[in-house]
């Protein structure tokens, strides 16, 4: 993904540790972390930048999902998803949400709440069976 595509959508993302999503709280309910990438700044950068400051956890840019998904399934949101690594399991002080707007949902359950794309691709296939 060039500089200009990540530039032009939101970056979410993706942080999966003990079986468990975490999602934040956002206007319209739950989702994932996510943003947009300051000038310069890759895929991978923001959604590191986005969860640390929204959470306060540290967690690494590790992989940038399929860039198809938006020609996949038509509707789907531009930008890119990321897959991240928790590095910390406790969050530092500082982050703009509080503890209350920060969940940790099973990813089973979240996977049937999220739209059709790479994301929903991505838990399904780190689903428990």
């Amino acid at each position: 993904m060039t500089l200009e595509q990540t530039a032009q959508g939101v970056v979410k993302a993706v942080v999966i540790h003990n079986g468990r999503l975490l999602l934040v709280e956002q206007p319209d309910g739950s989702d994932l972390p996510s943003g947009f990438p300051e000038p310069a700044e890759s895929a991978e950068a923001t959604a590191a930048r986005l969860v640390y400051e929204l959470t306060g956890y540290l967690v690494d840019g590790s992989s940038t999902l399929d860039a198809k998904a938006a020609q996949e399934y038509p509707g789907s949101e531009s930008g890119a998803a990321v897959v991240c690594r928790l590095l910390t399991e406790d969050p530092s002080d500082g982050a703009r949400l509080t503890p209350e707007q920060i969940h940790w949902v099973p990813v089973a359950a979240a996977v049937d709440t999220t739209p059709p794309g790479a994301v929903r691709d991505y838990l399904k296939g780190h689903t428990p069976v």
